[in-house]
């Protein structure tokens, strides 16, 4: 393809010149090289042809004088000799057998060249040798040694014999006197071959010249008419269908312009049709493009229809969130209100199934919420350290109770190959684990439930898991699997209406695994044998622990009896314990425990009172067991962990709920619980809860959300003052100093976020913390609130526990006054450290170590313009900024790094460079203090 390209760049004159002359100028270059080159050989060989009729006659000649060492004699010789050929000789010499000179035509002063440079006893023959514009000839010297010459003898019997000596070298009469040498001018042998070089030039040029000659006469004759129909093409291009090419044309190329001219004549006739079937054509398409432009004004009418009914539904989902999450902030603060106070039986019952109600609805609302922000793409994911083990702890924990009514075997197996301090958003990974294990539990009649975690791969810092959730349930019809994913729908109607439900969990798992999180998610299932539910989910490796490390080495080698009926749940507690390097005696029945206990004793164990009918045949087995150890544990599934946990503390050190707790196992094998004491434990006298000397606001416009925060405040805090509105808030911040500022957002008149400007820019709270509190819970309202200049957020309903924290949290809080917040923020720092103190001290402390180096590294790349070094070093400045609460270095990073990704010199991103080289000199200074008053003030509460 690229050669028919270059070919069509050149016209066919060009092609007609280079396909002419090019043969010719070869042929001529090839012969009159040839002719030369052989003119060359033929004067080389003339001139030593020339040096041997001079050279040879003189060897015979020399041979007397030299024998008898009559140098006057030889050199009158070679003096006649030179005259003779003065033009071609330049020096004659003759060397005897020693090498050495004896006479020369005259004084050379280059006679050493003519020298034979090797033993004279190698030189058996004429030698010819080149030596710039010269050629030396050399001519041994021999002597007939058994036929020496007499008085008698003729000239021509002497010349005889040394012609003899000097063409039969190897004779073995032949004795070697010396050499003649002889140096030539080659200066006329040169002439010659410059000028037949000259001539054969001249004649290769008048060939092409005459090549020429011919070569344009074709060309006009061929190229010219080709020339005229290319135009003529062009024409009937531009639309000139008239035009024709005249006269009569050599050959085809008449032919050519005939069918030209016809195809002109052609293309005239459909020109005029086709511009009739045009005319038409375009009145017809004006008549479509009215009609298409009436469509076009009703489709943009109801784009605009569309665009607004989707920012009406967007907020009337903002406002649906705050109006039932404000009213059921009341009924589930008020019922847990109602559970602190002395009821009957059957109102405890009402109270908690009132609590379990609005709980459930909070849960359906959330879902709502979810789906709308995934269909509008508004779903955000965080990326932040967490424990997976651990995390999973507190989600299995409200999952147990509903799979323990319902008389299921529950399992969670984590294979040991799982690392636990990973990075990513554990809220949406644990609610993808409650979803799919919610809808096994709630399938599942009978049988199990098990979920496992496994490792599927690890590269560096990026690992995949795989979740499997596998149960014992209904099973789903393959008819019915293709509804599965469909919002607000399930396998059939009659199964919603048994089971209940929106149907949106699954399509919220499948939108937060695939779309947001880039993993897989899939499932098998076969009616009446169960499902399995399995999913893939990319993270990252998290280099801050999530808690402190157990000494798991404490355990190799100690001995543990494990006894579990039943087989699911024996395997997973088996595999743990393998992992740990126990030693390991399983039982699976009564019989097998009789065996294992027949007079062994062991560290510790672990034994399910599943296959026991009654409380008292399980406290039997326990009182018999428990001689076998000094550390005995239950493991409990019933549906009232507390009442059962008293009645079994007298027979066992430590009852575990099921689905067993990883880590809880191994803190609580390691370091075995103390033993109970047998006295009677003393009655608990009550005494009233400590509060914290602070004074709180309390602003909020429905009075039954004030009245619960109000109450749930004075049960924690000192003194607490509510207010009804905005303007009342901002009035009493301007007279009375606060701790703390709990702020709800949607209000009529001065709102919460307005409240809090003024109070902000003029009052006696400017620096007092203010926690929002709404029912909002989109997205893009918490950045609102964010952004307002609020310290805090504190969803309704309002859980107590999250109360405590909030007020701990900023109890605790230290003042920082000498630096920007924007510099080094320390609540970002905790909240990116999931609250936890320590781990956010230690990457403050990590960061602080890593500056002098990270300075160095820019300074040097920006001082070499070295854009990949600057790159590395701003990339990995901004994943640690990422952890650090230092939102201005991170804003800077993420700016550089983004520049010089599109392709920008070092140069260009200079200032950026330079400012972000000042902050770090800030972070240091605060980070140094920070680390120092969190260090030695600042007591770990949370």
């Amino acid at each position: 393809m690229n050669t028919a390209t270059n070919m069509s760049k050149y016209s066919l004159r060009s092609w007609v010149l280079v396909l002419a002359l090019a043969p010719t100028i070869l042929v001529g270059i090839l012969l009159g090289s040839y002719f030369t080159i052989n003119r060359f050989y033929d004067l080389e060989d003339t001139l030593k042809d020339m040096g041997s009729n001079i050279i040879e006659p003189l060897a015979i000649a020399a041979e007397q004088s030299l024998a008898s060492n009559n140098r006057e004699v030889t050199k009158l010789l070679l003096a006649k000799a030179q005259l003779n050929k003065s033009t071609l000789v330049k020096s004659i010499a003759v060397f005897d057998a020693n090498n050495q000179l004896f006479v020369t035509s005259h004084y050379h002063k280059d006679f050493e060249e003519m020298r034979f440079k090797d033993d004279i006893k190698n030189l058996r023959e004429t030698s010819y040798d080149q030596s710039g514009d010269t050629l030396i000839v050399r001519t041994p010297i021999f002597a007939i040694a058994n036929k020496p010459p007499t008085a008698n003898s003729s000239y021509d019997e002497v010349q005889n014999r040394q012609a003899e000596a000097v063409v039969m070298p190897d004779n073995s009469d032949a004795t070697q006197l010396g050499y003649v040498s002889l140096m030539l001018n080659k200066e006329k042998a040169l002439l010659e071959q410059h000028r037949a070089a000259v001539a054969a030039f001249i004649i290769v040029l008048i060939g092409v010249q005459l090549n020429l000659l011919f070569t344009f006469r074709l060309v006009k004759n061929v190229t010219q008419p080709i020339t005229d129909m290319v135009k003529l093409v062009g024409k009937i291009r531009e639309g000139k269908l008239d035009a024709r090419i005249e006269g009569n044309l050599i050959g085809e190329l008449d032919l050519l312009n005939r069918g030209i001219n016809a195809m002109a004549s052609s293309l005239s006739e459909y020109h005029d049709e086709m511009q009739q079937n045009i005319d038409q054509a375009t009145s017809d398409l004006r008549e479509t493009l009215e009609q298409i432009e009436i469509q076009n004004i009703a489709l943009d009418r109801a784009k605009k229809d569309a665009q607004e009914a989707s920012r009406i539904k967007s907020e009337f989902l903002a406002n649906m969130s705050h109006e039932l999450r404000t009213p059921l902030n009341g009924v589930i603060g008020f019922a847990r209100q109602l559970l602190k106070t002395p009821l009957h039986s059957s109102q405890m019952d009402y109270i908690k199934t009132i609590e379990r109600s609005a709980t459930s609805l909070l849960q359906i609302i959330n879902d709502i919420l979810d789906f709308s922000k995934l269909e509008a793409n508004k779903m955000v994911l965080e990326s932040m350290p967490f424990g997976l083990r651990s995390s999973l702890e507190d989600t299995i924990n409200l999952l147990a109770g509903s799979a323990h009514a319902k008389g299921l075997e529950f399992v969670v197996d984590v294979d040991a190959a799982v690392p636990e301090n990973l990075s990513g958003d554990v809220m949406r990974l644990t609610q993808i684990m409650t979803n799919l294990v919610g809808n096994a539990v709630k399938f599942t009649e009978k049988g199990s439930v098990h979920l496992k975690i496994s490792l599927l791969t690890r590269e560096e810092n990026n690992i995949t898991l795989q979740c499997d959730v596998t149960d014992t349930g209904i099973g789903i019809d393959s008819e019915q699997q293709e509804l599965l994913f469909q919002a607000f729908g399930q396998a059939d109607s009659s199964i919603s209406r048994r089971y209940g439900g929106t149907g949106l969990g699954l399509v919220i798992t499948k939108r937060l695994v695939v779309q947001m999180m880039g993993g897989n998610l899939g499932f098998r299932s076969e009616v009446g044998k169960g499902s399995t539910f399995w999913f893939t989910v990319p993270l990252q490796l998290s280099p801050f622990p999530a808690h402190d490390t157990l000494p798991y080495e404490k355990l190799i080698g100690h001995s543990v009896l494990l006894y579990e009926p039943r087989k699911l749940s024996r395997e997973s507690i088996a595999r743990k314990l393998h992992d740990w390097h126990m030693l390991v005696s399983i039982a699976g029945s009564e019989e097998d425990l009789a065996r294992c206990l027949d007079g062994r004793r062991y560290d510790a164990i672990l034994l399910s009172g599943h296959s026991c009918e009654s409380r008292e045949q399980l406290q039997r087995m326990l009182t018999q067991v428990k001689d076998h150890t000094h550390s005995l544990m239950l493991l409990n599934d019933c549906l009232d962990p507390e009442v059962f946990t008293q009645e079994m503390t007298p027979y066992v050190d430590l009852v575990l709920p099921l689905p067993l707790s990883e880590l809880k196992l191994a803190q609580n094998l390691i370091f075995p619980p103390v033993k109970k004491s047998e006295q009677p434990k003393p009655v608990p006298v009550s005494t009233p809860t400590t509060r914290h000397p602070l004074n709180v606001l309390a602003v909020d416009d429905n009075l039954a959300n004030l009245k619960l925060i109000d109450t749930l405040l004075k049960e924690l805090v000192a003194n607490v003052v509510a207010v009804s509105s905005g303007d009342q808030a901002v009035a009493l911040a301007k007279s009375r100093a606060f701790d703390l500022i709990f702020m709800d957002i949607q209000m009529p008149g001065t709102d919460g976020i307005t409240a809090t400007k003024l109070i902000r820019q003029d009052s006696l709270n400017r620096n007092t913390p203010i926690i929002a509190v709404t029912a909002h819970a989109i997205h893009e309202e918490r950045e609102r609130i964010q952004a307002s200049g609020m310290d805090g957020y504190l969803p309704k309903p309002i859980d107590e526990a999250a109360l405590k924290g909030v007020i701990a949290r900023w109890l605790t809080r230290p003042k920082f006054t000498h630096f920007d917040s924007n510099t080094l923020n320390w609540e970002l720092c905790l909240s990116q450290a999931n609250h936890k103190q320590d781990l956010a001290i230690d990457m403050l402390k990590m960061m602080l170590d890593s500056l002098p180096s990270t300075v160095s590294d820019i300074e040097l790349a920006m001082a070499r313009s070295d854009n990949e070094a600057m790159l590395y070093t701003v990339h990995k400045l901004h994943g640690a900024s990422c952890y650090c609460g230092v939102p201005t270095t991170q804003k800077l990073c993420q700016q550089i790094e983004s520049a010089l990704k599109r392709g920008a010199d070092v140069a260009d991103v200079e200032p950026e460079i330079l400012e972000l080289l000042d902050e770090l000199t800030k972070v240091e200074s605060a980070a140094t203090q920070v680390i120092s008053q969190m260090s030695a003030e600042v007591p770990n509460e949370f």
